[in-house]
């Protein structure tokens, strides 16, 4: 009795394994951006998701030491953790940008996002970024946005230092008309972070135009991507994010949604 005991929590708990993704859940608290601090941290307990990919309302890297440290001392004390910060404002002047991995490191943050305005700051990022062994992902938008096609970030990747790479951002990839699976395997490893984004495109007689969706009800494959991850082993965090405001005023819901997807998809949230 005792052996069958045993051998059927083995098979219970390769089960749990073979279901299971290595990434975690969290949520990028641009979601929260009617939120103050403390309601973001509020939420966050409530909805059970302990790491947060922060913005500078919630967290400035530029207000004193002090400061920031006090609320990083806050989510400590509840369980939660800012696991990585942007999309952050950077500069040409690479002293200007050390602040930034100051702040990181004082956070514990091991992951930095941004989306330079010129190309030339990447070098100086790459180069703080291997000294701070704290790594930086490239974040995208539309594609006529200047990291909004991946061919072009892969470029500049293949002249960067491995600290750098890529914030995949799902709906933004999808409002390209491009599949975030094939574009998460193009990478190549290089997918540090991914935005649990949907959205779907409308067909106008200008632009196309793309609206958010509740997680998983758009065109951005989540179901396919979360199951490529699970695959590839993927250990990075996908942070929930929308950028309707509509979703943004009443995030409960979207948020609890979103877990739901997952859930379903995977079993995996976490």
């Amino acid at each position: 009795m005792k052996l069958k005991s045993l051998l059927f929590g083995a098979v219970a708990s390769a089960l749990v394994l073979a279901t299971s993704t290595a990434a975690d859940l969290g949520i990028q608290t641009w979601t929260l951006r009617n939120m103050d601090f403390d309601q973001v941290v509020a939420f966050a307990k409530k909805h059970g998701i302990k790491n947060l990919q922060v913005i500078g309302k919630h967290i400035d890297p530029n207000s004193p030491r002090e400061e920031y440290l006090k609320k990083k001392a806050v989510l400590e004390r509840n369980g939660l953790r800012a696991y990585t910060f942007g999309v952050a404002g950077t500069s040409l002047d690479k002293e200007q940008n050390r602040k930034l991995f100051t702040f990181a490191k004082d956070m514990g943050i091991q992951l930095i996002i941004v989306e330079p305005s010129d190309l030339k700051i990447l070098d100086n990022l790459a180069e703080l970024a291997k000294e701070y062994d704290i790594k930086v992902a490239i974040h995208n938008h539309g594609i006529r946005s200047l990291y909004g096609n991946p061919l072009v970030v892969r470029t500049l990747l293949q002249h960067l230092d491995p600290h750098v790479g890529v914030c995949m951002d799902a709906g933004w990839i999808a409002s390209t008309g491009m599949d975030p699976v094939k574009v998460y395997k193009d990478y190549n490893g290089r997918v540090f972070d991914i935005h649990l984004k949907d959205k779907r495109v409308e067909k106008t007689q200008g632009d196309d135009v793309a609206f958010d969706t509740q997680i998983g009800e758009g065109q951005s494959n989540l179901a396919a991507l979360i199951g490529e991850l699970n695959k590839a082993g993927w250990k990075g965090t996908l942070a929930i994010e929308t950028d309707s405001d509509q979703f943004a005023r009443s995030p409960d819901e979207f948020v609890s949604k979103a877990k739901a997807f997952v859930e379903k998809t995977s079993g995996a949230a976490r």
